[in-house]
């Protein structure tokens, strides 16, 4: 009878990601954005094409999920008026009002701008985390934990290297469409 119980808790912990309500994402399964708005059109674009585009680094951190190593961006410490946008496809993911030191090493926000990023559970470290991609290219970015500051008591942690500065008096970019 215990054997019995330890196999059935097994498997529905197993089967508990592949049970949730998911989307597909760049060919990945990603729970949906929240809501839709402000989010570009999904690219449909190999990682093939995103190798050929980026850089080794960034295309391992935003198409094989790599995490860089704490305090190694640049964009950690820069606290300038403006906006953070996707490395892979320039969809701006956060304002700078909304970024705080959360002292770990990575650039962090309270929030991100509505409609950028998608959400999936992660179980790579065992206990269950809520990874984020942007939107519009599937992109990972980082993750997303419930010890942040007001106003929303979130850490939007993220890799620097998933991300570019775009000072507030400069125009951002339009839109990379590599397809």
């Amino acid at each position: 009878m215990q054997r019995r119980i330890v196999l059935k808790n097994m498997l529905a912990s197993a089967l508990l990601p592949v049970l949730m309500p998911l989307t597909f994402l760049n060919g990945r399964e990603v729970l949906a954005a929240a809501d839709g708005a402000g989010a570009q059109a999904m690219l449909k674009v190999s990682k093939e094409r995103w190798q050929e585009i980026l850089p080794e680094d960034r295309y391992k951190v935003l198409f094989e999920e790599a995490t860089e190593p704490s305090r190694s961006s640049p964009l950690d410490k820069l606290y300038e008026d403006g906006t953070y946008i996707c490395a892979a496809c320039y969809q701006p993911l956060f304002d700078s009002a909304d970024k705080f030191d959360s002292g770990t090493g990575w650039p962090s926000f309270t929030r991100p701008l509505e409609g950028a990023m998608g959400t999936k559970r992660d179980f790579r470290l065992i206990w269950p985390r809520t990874e984020y991609h942007c939107s519009r290219c599937g992109g990972h970015q980082g993750h997303v934990f419930n010890d942040g500051p007001p106003p929303t008591g979130e850490r939007w942690c993220n890799n620097g290297l998933a991300l570019e500065f775009v000072p507030r008096a400069e125009p951002l970019p339009a839109l990379r469409d590599p397809s």
